[in-house]
């Protein structure tokens, strides 16, 4: 072959990657437009005159409640769309126009929204009901802090979680008197069924060997679902629940990793004989994997689980994390088959 040839076979494979890699962006690029086109449409009929009272949540956790107990005389919808980050969720082109329309809005706080133009706007609406810090008067011991700050992530837990509830069905019932005794009912029906759900969840991980059940994840999510899933009675009492999770982020993904983080992260491994670590499916995987690199230079068999986990976001529809419920059954289903499946490794690897 000479070198013309090579030449041009070289750019035939160069212009093969070339034409891969305009489809790719092709496809995103539409795939992005057709996610704006849905959310543009979601607003449009969410801001039609029907009669219902118009309720505007930050995060679709909050929504689907707010969903389950408004029924047929709520339309509400969330700000916060898909997988982003509500820590650092900044207002766009046409929240502005939302916030001003919602009749009620229902955001976590603890924190949980510092991103600067939204933080604002809620702090100054007199229509902004914090849910998180609602609980935190009820009962200031429920509230997590991690190195001095609130943790914001109290949906991780939910018998906490429906604890809200009330202040829903009391904020509603004020908007419309008439429908309070329907809002009371359809909460009285969803707390039963969170109940449920969270036994069945706590029967689900605590079927693991106690130690077995430790939580390695992206970022401080879980503190709120260790204390309530994985830990023991006496281990909640007492405060040492802590012990059951780890991440190398702190309460917002956004944090750098250190060297230090990664030096606490592996210890954590070494000390509770922990080979499996959990990424989010909104956070990205970068610490995770510079944890594993770290771990096998030090000899450490340490691997990625199989499935993220969701934390601060649900998935889209169609998905198993589509609803409130269905993300916390799926987040225990997946740790218990992945801690149960490590379990089971490290004993044939004993015997």
């Amino acid at each position: 072959m000479n070198r013309k040839q090579k030449f041009i076979q070289q750019w035939k494979r160069k212009g093969s990657v070339f034409s891969f890699l305009f489809f790719v962006l092709l496809f995103h690029f539409f795939s992005s437009c057709e996610k704006r086109a849905a959310r543009h449409q979601q607003t449009i009929q969410w801001m039609q005159d029907d009669k219902k009272v118009k309720v505007l949540t930050t995060t679709n956790m909050i929504n689907d409640l707010v969903k389950e107990i408004g029924g047929d005389y709520v339309n509400s919808m969330s700000l916060i769309q898909g997988e982003l980050d509500p820590h650092s969720y900044q207002l766009v082109k046409g929240d502005d126009e939302k916030l001003r329309y919602a009749e009620i809005i229902f955001y976590n706080g603890l924190g949980l929204e510092h991103g600067p133009s939204l933080y604002q706007y809620l702090m100054n609406s007199d229509r902004a009901v914090a849910l998180g810090d609602w609980l935190e008067k009820q009962n200031k011991e429920q509230i997590i802090y991690v190195n001095g700050y609130k943790d914001p992530h109290v949906w991780m837990d939910i018998e906490l979680w429906s604890q809200t509830i009330p202040l829903i069905v009391e904020t509603l019932s004020e908007q419309t008197p008439q429908h309070a005794s329907y809002y009371r009912e359809n909460g009285r029906k969803l707390q039963l069924e969170m109940a449920a759900v969270h036994h069945d969840v706590t029967e689900q991980l605590h079927a693991i060997p106690e130690k077995q059940r430790y939580l390695v994840t992206s970022h401080d999510a879980f503190n709120y679902f260790a204390r309530a899933y994985l830990s023991e009675q006496e281990e909640r009492k007492s405060g040492r629940w802590r012990k059951r999770f780890a991440a190398p982020e702190g309460l917002a993904p956004e944090s750098q990793l250190s060297t230090s983080h990664i030096r606490a992260i592996i210890d954590y491994l070494k000390a509770h004989q922990v080979h499996l670590l959990f990424p989010e499916t909104n956070v990205s995987q970068d610490s995770i994997r510079k944890i594993v690199q770290a771990g096998k230079e030090e000899g450490l068999d340490i691997q990625v689980a199989c499935c993220p986990l969701y934390g601060d976001a649900m998935g889209p529809l169609g998905s198993e994390g589509e609803s409130y419920l269905k993300m916390i059954r799926y987040n225990g289903r997946v740790l218990a088959e992945q801690m149960n499946d490590q379990s089971k490794k490290l004993l044939s690897e004993k015997y």
